[in-house]
């Protein structure tokens, strides 16, 4: 064969296999449109399309955790509007970015007393102009159809009014905890959500979290038998005494409803029952920064079933948020259990004659956006949600006889909730005393992809 024969087979050959080389990498091989010839369909890697959700199998082996299925979220003109009323700390740092993974819900407006920081986060969310308001813009939201729920993010005083006139404009509720500086403004928060048929969920966000969820799921499953001891701390050090948190007037109080009441929700979420006693102790030093409110409390709460949770708060501590549960059988450990993020779980118990200490690892997952979607998802299907007004309501209640057994030195005897949430919409289990758990609840939450 002649020597340009050859070299023009040779360059063919390489020129074809570069081309079989170039469609297999654009997707010919899996038959992409209008790329040459279709290859064989291999499901494993193109998945396949069930109930309008993409799904792929398992790929992994036995011996590996299952990767999660890939997001589904709704169209984005599908999704919840929400309007977020204040831009502070929180919402400009947590909120608002958790909506970018959020798959039922959208930012769609803003309520802020600075037109000028509105005006400039509207831009970087793509909130219309026309959709910021002032404080007293409530009539003008009222009329934003794409507006469906407010997110009420400012100081603890302004809760209650801000709840009404949501509710008033015929608008759902997430409000961030605590509920209110007092029960009785609770009782009307709840009041004006129910005659204006609108929803009304507290931001209890370590209540979607998975691994607080994990940890509520081995405790209701008695895996390590009765539980008898539960701590819980929640501890961090503040500055700046201008800030309102450090005003009785907007805060309501110090450590124990900012930070110490994730103590408190939180051991009421992992029994399920209610406390029927409340002892405790507030301390606050000689410093002008708790001129107004308190620095420090601790309480220990007792459970219809015989266990005890020794809780502690304080403003003064280093940063310190964990929860332990010491049952029968075993203990569990949540390192940073109230924190955004950061969360480890560990479990400790026998194994045979050597003492097992496990962690158990979970995928993370952004809490804040599994709070709004699941008031999403209350909307969208007209359901309970799990943490509504009756839920923050039962937190001032037992946070006003925390203060009350801290100023008098004696044990507070506790009723059950004052309101209870209607059990149309789950099954629900009971405490040793006959009474249902989760009083305060509504059903369970969905489980995130």
């Amino acid at each position: 064969m002649p020597d340009d024969v050859t070299a023009l087979s040779r360059r063919s050959l390489m020129m074809a296999g570069g081309a079989t080389l170039v469609g297999l990498g654009s997707g010919a091989a899996q038959g992409a449109p209008g790329q040459g010839t279709p290859g064989p369909e291999r499901p494993v890697d193109t998945g396949k399309v069930e109930n309008g959700k993409v799904t792929f199998p398992n790929w992994r082996g036995p011996s590996d955790r299952p990767s999660a299925p890939p997001p589904a979220p709704l169209p984005p003109g599908e999704r919840v509007g929400f309007a977020i009323v204040g831009l502070g700390r929180l919402s400009l740092e947590e909120i608002l970015p958790a909506f970018g993974e959020c798959r039922k819900a959208k930012p769609v407006a803003l309520m802020s007393g600075s037109p000028e920081k509105a005006k400039a986060v509207a831009a970087q969310y793509g909130v219309k102009p026309e959709a910021i308001y002032g404080y007293d813009g409530w009539d003008a939201l009222a009329r934003n159809p794409e507006v469906k729920a407010v997110y009420i993010v400012t100081p603890n005083a302004l809760h209650r009014d801000q709840v009404i006139a949501a509710a008033s404009a015929g608008k759902h509720v997430l409000c961030e905890k605590p509920m209110a500086v007092s029960s009785g403004e609770a009782r009307a928060m709840i009041d004006a959500c129910a005659s204006a048929k609108v929803k009304l969920m507290i931001a209890y966000r370590c209540q979607y979290e998975p691994h607080n969820r994990e940890v509520v799921r081995l405790v209701r499953s008695a895996k390590y038998g009765k539980v008898k001891l539960i701590e819980a701390t929640n501890t961090q050090t503040m500055s700046l005494p201008e800030q309102w948190r450090m005003k009785a007037a907007l805060a309501g109080g110090g450590a124990l409803p900012d930070i110490g009441l994730y103590c408190l929700n939180g051991v009421r979420a992992l029994m399920g029952e209610e406390p029927v006693s409340v002892q405790a102790q507030v301390h606050s030093p000689d410093d002008p920064l708790y001129r107004e409110v308190e620095e420090t409390v601790a309480f220990t709460l007792r459970f219809p079933s015989g266990a005890l949770a020794l809780c502690s708060t304080s403003y003064g501590a280093h940063e310190t948020r964990s929860l332990t549960v010491q049952a029968e059988g075993g203990a569990i450990q949540l390192q940073n259990a109230f924190a955004y993020e950061g969360q480890r779980l560990f479990l400790n118990h026998r194994e045979g004659k050597a003492e097992a200490k496990e962690e158990r690892v979970l995928g993370a997952k952004n809490q804040f956006a599994l709070e709004i979607d699941h008031m999403a998802t209350c909307i969208l299907e007209n359901r309970t949600p799990r943490t509504p007004g009756e839920e923050g309501l039962q937190d001032q209640i037992l946070m006003e006889a925390i203060y009350e057994a801290a100023r008098t030195g004696n044990a507070v005897a506790l009723k059950g909730p004052e309101r209870i949430v209607g059990k149309g919409e789950k099954d629900q289990g009971k405490d040793q005393a006959g009474k249902a758990l989760d009083q305060t609840r509504g059903p369970e939450p969905e489980e995130a992809g």
